[in-house]
């Protein structure tokens, strides 16, 4: 098949091959796009619930070192992308 002739459907022009293309190729991008976001997202998600974590442990130690480090290992693990706080 020649790609710059129209594609036909019982004699009924549908689209060109490289509209196909052009088609294509967009909707490959927003799927890439919504799956990096999706996958940022899924991962601050994950990294917030382990800071949550981290705090509850703390919560149960006295005061102290270890309820200090796991204070500030939890406050790391949230912040480790600020952007994505919202």
């Amino acid at each position: 098949m020649n790609l710059d002739k129209n594609i036909f459907s019982e004699g009924q022009t549908l689209f060109t091959q490289d509209e196909f293309n052009r088609s294509l190729n967009e909707a490959k991008a927003e799927i890439m796009a919504i799956a990096i976001q999706t996958t940022k997202q899924a991962i601050f998600i994950e990294r917030k619930a382990c800071a949550e974590l981290l705090m509850q442990i703390a919560d149960r130690e006295d005061e102290g070192e270890v309820c200090t480090a796991l204070r500030n290992a939890a406050n790391e693990v949230i912040n480790r992308i600020p952007v994505q706080r919202q």
